[in-house]
């Protein structure tokens, strides 16, 4: 069971590290990290289609590597 947990973390991690790469960048330089960052903290910018999709796949294959973590920590003190 630790094995295929531990197997299962390194998919997510390889898949996480996959999709955030193939995310576009959201501003660029210095002055685009001030600004951008506002416009993402007030919403005036909305993701469409496959920039909706990659964000919303990075929050789920974020999550569940925090929970197979989570596990596999749990699983190695135990056992």
């Amino acid at each position: 069971m630790e094995i295929f947990f531990k197997i299962l973390l390194v998919i997510f991690s390889l898949g996480l590290i996959a999709v955030v790469l193939l995310q576009r960048g959201k501003s660029a330089g210095i002055s685009g990290a001030i600004s951008g960052g506002a416009e993402h903290l007030f919403g005036k910018q909305k993701a469409r289609g496959l920039d909706l999709f990659l964000q919303r796949l990075t929050v789920g294959l974020a999550s569940g590597f925090f929970i197979l973590a989570l596990l596999v920590a749990y699983f190695v003190k135990v056992g």
